[in-house]
């Protein structure tokens, strides 16, 4: 009773606060909208905590987990599903990660929105935003797992165009929303596949009912459900070829970014992905397909990030390419490093994206880092809390993002036959990264002032630079649950990896899993971490110490930077070559099918109907005259036929 409760409060609060700030959604107190949201949203954390708790209190192993079941939701034939929840080790992890971050993002807003004009209705949409990455995390079964996924949908087009009065903003809200659509519908197709194959949606079923060998051809049911499952996570998950609506996606408020990058808006596809890992390894062709979409999009974004300006559309490639480093992991069957991505990512981007968000805030809305410089002087909290977060997503030890890239790398160098290809592209993807996180710094903190004297930044206020603190400490402690072996071999205690032996009960295993000496690991371990920093030296040297060899660059690569800086012209293929003739072909059927013809006939037709129905009524016109001589036309007629 006691767990059906908690399990209770935890979904009830965030759509209780949605409810109140829905209700009045005029009202401009931010500090009012804002404390419940973020009460509701503290609620939720303390009631994962407590599960998280109990779960951890149980014995360890497959049999480890706290179900709920609140009611039947529907039962068509042998199709039924439940209302009912589930935390295991997987989704401990993903409901602390969304409710404790969500809630240093929540109190941020406060500070961030509290010159905002509709302050209740953004609180409501974050309060609704949050219940369902909780829905979709803790369903037991693809459909309720598949109601959060859109509601998460619904949630982000609804904040990245929450100043919908702009229409370039508007816009980017409806290009998120569409883009998912389409993977959405992949995602449905492949849990039909499922229950088409195994008659059950609930992941324990499922897990019972699989086959004991994997399929070895592209066209059995589990290989082709698995790609229809991906192509809902490449959109989810902003992956090629569905990438591109997460860089458009910076046009909402910072602090919904922070959202959309670090909790379960993003990482949908990863967590998916992981919590049907059984699955996905009895479909190697599609893991091949998932880890060889993973490495491209990691290194794609990573080399867009280099040329960009806007300091949102720096983190959001920064976010793609990272997301890409979870995919390839999941693609060579390391869910455990995937997660453990996920969980430090959610660290080092909120923290990013909370800290840019300072930035702009004191920028007055000035999001071109061309424009500022300096102001490690001005802001130094943000500054300092910014620079551990950039430590973390290059990878320097022994902060965060070190220890879960690293674990990537490794099994991904230990795939049998193409391992040492994704090793090669992943440490380019390192090094890439390393590159423009250090040009942001330069361009954002370091160096001469190129703000206006009008500009006058500062500091922001406790509300912000409070969860820029928290964030910070996860961001440099946060990876040292996931130590390697070989390291932790060597410090006192020999600390366990603890994040391996609490997922391994509920992660399946690609069977014939290689592993290299502890000689090899150190190895590409000293080679990753030099060259990511390598490449942010050269990154400082070129945009600190040396300013004029970027233009000198530029130059000589010039057709080559151009077409990266264009971001390889993706945008406007996809404008060009699908979405202007869809849009074109729909005109056309529109003005010829539906204008020329549909309603030239529906209109010939109620003209005739029309026409006749007034030639039939001038019979019954009540006129006793014209009546009448109808009845002696008639009669004459009568006469003049009987002759």
């Amino acid at each position: 009773m006691v767990i059906q409760i908690l399990f209770a409060i935890l979904l009830a609060a965030p759509l209780i606060g949605f409810l109140f700030n829905g209700l009045r959604f005029r009202n401009q107190n931010c500090v009012l909208a804002g404390s419940i949201a973020s009460g509701a949203a503290i609620i939720s954390f303390l009631s994962s905590a407590l599960l998280v708790s109990l779960l951890m209190q149980m014995p360890a192993g497959e049999g480890r987990f706290l179900r709920v079941h609140f009611f039947e939701w529907m039962a068509v034939g042998e199709f039924k599903v439940n209302a009912a929840f589930l935390i295991d080790q997987i989704s401990a992890i993903m409901i602390l990660v969304i409710t404790g971050v969500g809630s240093l993002i929540h109190i941020f807003s406060v500070g961030y929105m509290s010159e905002d004009d509709r302050p209740s209705r953004y609180f409501a949409y974050l309060n609704l935003f949050l219940f369902n990455m909780l829905l979709l995390v803790l369903g037991d079964n693809l459909m309720v797992m598949f109601v959060g996924w859109e509601g998460v949908g619904l949630c982000s087009y609804l904040l990245i165009g929450f100043w919908f009065t702009d229409k370039e903003k508007s816009a980017a809200g409806m290009k998120a929303f569409i883009t998912n659509r389409i993977g959405d519908a992949g995602f449905l197709l492949g849990i039909f596949l499922l229950f088409a194959t195994f008659g059950s949606v609930e992941f324990s079923q499922l897990n019972h009912l699989l086959p004991a060998t994997a399929e070895t051809g592209w066209s059995g049911p589990i290989t082709l459900a698995c790609l229809f499952l991906f192509i809902g996570a490449t959109g989810k998950s902003a992956q090629i070829p569905l990438y591109v609506w997460l860089p458009d996606a910076m046009a909402g408020p910072t602090p919904v970014s922070a959202l959309i990058h670090a909790a379960t808006m993003v990482t949908a596809g990863v967590y998916m992905m992981v919590r049907l890992s059984a699955v996905f390894v009895l479909a190697p062709q599609a893991m091949m397909v998932v880890a060889i979409v993973g490495a491209m999009t990691a290194l794609l974004a990573a080399t867009i990030g280099m040329t960009q300006w806007d300091i949102k559309k720096i983190l959001a490639y920064s976010t793609v390419s990272q997301l890409g480093y979870m995919v390839l992991a999941v693609g060579v069957g390391a869910f455990m490093p995937a997660m453990f991505h996920l969980m430090t990512h959610a660290f080092f981007k909120a923290l990013m994206f909370l800290g840019s968000g300072s930035v702009i805030h004191a920028m007055h809305h000035e999001q071109d880092v061309r424009k500022m410089g300096g102001l490690k002087r001005y802001m130094p909290i943000t500054y300092w809390t910014f620079m551990i977060g950039w430590v973390a997503i290059i990878g320097l030890p022994p902060f965060a993002g070190f220890f879960s890239k690293d674990e990537i790398l490794w099994h991904a160098f230990n795939l049998p036959k193409v391992g040492p290809l994704f090793w090669i592209v992943g440490a380019l993807t390192a090094a890439a990264t390393a590159f423009y996180m250090t040009r942001l710094m330069a361009f954002v903190f370091w160096g001469k002032p190129r703000f206006s004297s009008e500009s006058h930044p500062h500091e922001s206020p406790p509300s912000m630079t409070l969860p820029l603190i928290v964030l910070a400490l996860f961001s440099v402690f946060g990876g040292w649950i996931g130590i390697p072996h070989v390291i932790s071999a060597i410090l006192p205690g020999h600390p366990g990896h603890l994040l391996s032996e609490w997922l391994e009960p509920v992660l399946a295993k690609l069977p014939g899993e290689a592993h290299g000496s502890a000689i090899l690991e150190w190895s590409l371990m000293g080679v990753s971490v030099g060259i990511a920093g390598l490449a942010a030296w050269f990154s400082y040297d070129t945009y600190i110490l040396n300013p004029d060899r970027t233009a000198r660059i530029t130059r000589k690569i010039g057709p080559v930077y151009r077409i990266v800086e264009g971001k390889y012209w993706i945008d406007e293929i996809y404008f060009g070559k699908l979405v202007n003739p869809l849009v074109n072909l729909s005109k056309g059927l529109w003005v010829y099918i539906d204008v020329r013809f549909i309603d030239q006939v529906t209109y010939w037709v109620s003209d005739f109907i029309n026409s006749a129905g007034r030639g039939i009524r001038s019979l019954q016109s009540g006129n006793l005259q014209q009546y009448a001589l109808f009845i002696a036309i008639g009669l004459i007629s009568l006469m003049i036929y009987s002759l």
